[in-house]
């Protein structure tokens, strides 16, 4: 039974620290989303040893090992020559292989170097997988050593290219191949406005321990939760479906989205639901939320436009901020943020005004109002809503966190939730 899975990842470049590795993230989320136990991630850099070393130690702890990077034709792409003298596997040239990157160099207008040739050497028996982005393809060997039977795949390092091939390839290969009758199903849940602990106390005995699994991830400014439960199909797929709807009941408007939806797409779903129009009024957050609102396909259809009124005179002049609330209240308060919610709302003929205005920094606070401080305002016709948060991180953070609870603050709206007096977030 398959069960156990290890990680390779190959390249200087994840050893010196100038490249990330979200291959192995990618990977791990999939994996564990499947029901596989990922035992070890290793990181080893271009160097022949410490790779032989990695697959030898991968293939001690787990009957999957998983690699990327190091398929490529240089002389430091070294993972195919040191798979083959792990398992004791001569190297042969595959014909078709390397006939497809010639075509692939052909197609642009350009020779083939030789050195591309290595791409087509495979360790003997391996199966081939295709890659249709790149000109590495992977391969997956099964070799028997005394410690039993591995099953090893080889990916590039590119990661357009090995997403698709570990999707499309790989994982439908591991869960037909895993034996038994037991599968994992999990579903997944996107929270915001709650911190990670406070979440984890809110959803306390909501799943049995002992037949399903909560796990948590936060991927700021949101956090995932995820269920996962195994057993027979039959079973599994029920409890899925009961837990599941326990799960969101529970987490109940801190829940925006289940599966892989972005807030701006709850966004637009709820505003086309409503039949409403918006429009925004920008500062600190400098049009970063009808950035964000626009990315959307359809977006038209409920985004009438912003305005990004970041100096006092701009608020006066496009947005009809009384200069009387600027020099009483300040550019940066609840009373500015609810004229701007209000004046871009009438001047769009909007069915709702959103007003943003805040100190990002890392300059610009004062004690009464320190970096961090975000006032947002909320208009229709009759309705005028307004709060101030402090909000915390780098200019960055504090932009992308504003931005975030715009939204929300829509969806909220939407849903006729109530707007909250604060976000608990830490």
């Amino acid at each position: 039974m398959l069960e156990k899975v290890a990680l390779i990842s190959t390249g200087d470049e994840l050893t010196t620290g100038r490249t990330v590795d979200t291959n192995a993230n990618f990977l791990a989320d999939r994996l564990f989303s499947a029901g596989f136990d990922v035992v070890a991630i290793l990181v080893v850099g271009d160097d022949r040893e410490r790779i032989a070393w990695a697959w030898r130690e991968a293939m001690e702890q787990a009957e999957v090992v998983i690699s990327t990077g190091g398929l490529g034709p240089t002389a430091d792409d070294l993972t195919t020559e040191t798979i083959a003298q792990v398992t004791g596997r001569s190297l042969i040239l595959d014909e078709a292989v390397a006939e497809s990157i010639r075509q692939r160099f052909a197609a642009m207008g350009r020779e083939m170097p030789l050195n591309n040739l290595k791409q087509a050497r495979f360790p003997e028996g391996a199966v081939i997988l295709s890659n249709p982005l790149g000109t590495a393809p992977g391969f997956r060997l099964e070799v028997e050593s005394q410690i039993g039977r591995r099953w090893l795949f080889a990916l590039p390092g590119v990661p357009r290219e090995m997403k698709p091939m570990f999707t499309d390839q790989v994982l439908p290969w591991l869960v037909e191949h895993r034996g038994g009758n037991v599968v994992y199903l999990s579903r997944v849940f996107q929270t915001f406005g709650i911190s990670e602990s406070a979440l984890d106390e809110l959803v306390d005995g909501v799943v049995p321990s002992e037949r399903g699994r909560l796990s948590f991830r936060a991927a700021f400014p949101q956090i995932s939760v995820r269920l996962t439960v195994h057993g027979p199909p039959d079973q599994a797929e029920r409890e899925l479906a009961e837990w599941g709807d326990r799960l969101r009941q529970r987490l109940g408007v801190y829940c925006y989205a289940e599966g892989d939806a972005s807030m701006e797409e709850v966004v637009g779903q709820e505003l086309r639901r409503r039949g409403w129009r918006l429009a925004v009024a920008e500062s600190c957050t400098g049009g970063l939320v009808g950035h964000r609102i626009t990315n959307v396909p359809g977006s038209s259809h409920y985004f009438l436009g912003g305005v990004v009124a970041y100096s006092n005179e701009a608020k006066e002049q496009f947005l009809g901020v009384p200069r009387e609330t600027l020099e009483r209240y300040g550019a940066v308060s609840v009373e500015t943020a609810q004229e701007m919610a209000a004046g871009v709302c009438q001047r769009f003929g909007a069915d709702l005004g959103l007003g943003i205005t805040g100190i990002a920094g890392p300059e610009g606070g004062s004690p009464d109002k320190p970096v961090g401080t975000v006032c947002f305002g909320l208009a229709t016709a009759t309705e005028r809503f307004a709060r101030r948060y402090q909000l915390w991180g780098t200019r960055e953070w504090i932009k992308l966190l504003a931005s975030q609870i715009a939204l929300d603050w829509i969806r909220r709206q939407a849903l006729g939730a109530g707007l909250p007096e604060n976000f608990r977030f830490r």
